[in-house]
């Protein structure tokens, strides 16, 4: 199984066009010539999670949900295998980094940025696993 980790904003408010279009641009560069694929985000139906689920669903691909507790705050998205790691937001990102061979993001904030650093510094690194997108917020 070939999984593609995905962070980024957990909220509305910015560009969701240009958000597919880039998700689905980097998921075809890392899964050419690859069927048995898997999406790995943190649960939440919310934002950028979200819209890689649906992606994820609609290439029938399989969706890993990692995250913490509070996640059940929210509304969350019907993944095939739900991982709840603590209590606290970034709980589950070791977990979550452990558990990816690949991380995109798309914008974010300081919890996508602190994963980015994160997977960064794992002893596998290359800069071929990772994909990152600028997406700014709308006003």
């Amino acid at each position: 199984m070939f999984s593609i980790g995905v962070v980024g904003y957990s909220t509305n408010g910015f560009d969701e066009d240009k958000a597919i279009l880039l998700l689905a641009n980097a998921f075809d560069m890392f899964t050419q010539g690859t069927s048995d694929v898997e999406i790995v985000s943190g649960l939440t139906d919310l934002g950028i999670p979200s819209l890689a689920y649906h992606i994820a669903k609609h290439r029938s691909y399989r969706t890993v949900g990692i995250a913490c507790k509070k996640a059940f705050e929210y509304d969350l998205f019907p993944v095939d295998e739900k991982i709840i790691v603590g209590d606290e937001w970034g709980d589950e990102s070791k977990t979550f980094l452990d558990r990816i061979d690949v991380l995109v993001r798309v914008g974010g904030g300081k919890q996508s940025l602190k994963e980015v650093e994160m997977f960064k510094n794992k002893s596998d690194f290359s800069t071929e696993k990772l994909v990152e997108f600028e997406l700014e917020l709308e006003e």
